[in-house]
């Protein structure tokens, strides 16, 4: 689904990325780990469009995509969260999740005009559509609070909401869990699983949290000093030795 082929990226004499060749599978869920300044949320805006790499290939779902811009890349299947989650705050949950809705008929003006069946056809759907995200995400009780007054823990659900209005192929997400609660983590946790049994999409995550990675993640990449320093499952990541001298630490 996902191909990176020797991705360097360079800012002045820092090479945050150095040679990264990696490969995500169709329907499963990766991780990436690392210590702060390895470069995994650079890897994480080279993919998506918001940083140019220098050098390598970026394939999408058998496409090339490492020219594109952010909104092209989306308009493929590929999509993605931040670590500081931001929405419409005077908007409500439910505006805002209808805010994402992919292919909305009634945003033509003559469709808005000309064909009113048409454009309250693709409303019914999208409402629909929204509220069962929003079930699965257990944020329906929420759904007319305007998402101003949310925690940074649903934020977060609210974005993975707002992705999924998109019809996603894969999703990338960036610290889904950090400073959230064990409560809203594991939500967060259950509604990611649940939306990838139900589509079929893949998911990478960047995440510090080895008991997340382990709880979700079938194969686990370590990045250390922009280069992969380890790949493997989750168990044989955690009793790698160079991984546990360069992140996880020893006892």
């Amino acid at each position: 689904m996902l191909k990176i082929e020797n991705i360097e990226k360079s800012f002045g004499q820092l090479k945050a990325v150095n040679g990264v060749s990696l490969e995500i599978e169709k329907d499963d869920i990766f991780g990436l780990i690392g210590p702060n300044g390895s470069g995994k949320s650079t890897l994480f805006n080279i993919i998506s469009g918001f940083y140019r790499k220098d050098k390598g290939e970026i394939y999408f779902d058998g496409e090339r995509i490492d020219d594109l811009l952010p909104n092209q890349i989306v308009e493929r299947g590929l999509c993605r969260t931040f670590q500081v989650s931001r929405a419409p705050e005077r908007m409500t949950v439910l505006e805002n999740m209808l805010l994402a809705a992919k292919n909305q008929v009634g945003e033509n003006p003559l469709n808005a005009l000309l064909k009113r069946p048409m454009v309250e056809r693709s409303r019914k759907k999208n409402l629909k559509k929204a509220k069962e995200l929003l079930s699965e995400l257990d944020l329906f009780h929420l759904k007319d609070e305007y998402s101003g007054n949310l925690s940074g823990g649903q934020k977060k659900l609210l974005a993975l909401g707002r992705i999924f209005m998109l019809e996603p192929k894969m999703v990338l997400l960036d610290e889904p869990t950090a400073g959230v609660n064990p409560t809203l983590t594991n939500n967060i946790l259950k509604g990611m699983q649940n939306l990838r049994e139900k589509t079929e999409n893949s998911f990478f995550i960047v995440e510090h949290d080895m008991g997340v990675i382990s709880d979700v993640c079938r194969k686990v990449f370590v990045l250390n000093s922009g280069e992969i320093l380890a790949e493997g499952s989750p168990e044989e990541i955690q009793q790698n030795d160079k991984v546990l001298d360069a992140y996880l630490g020893r006892n």
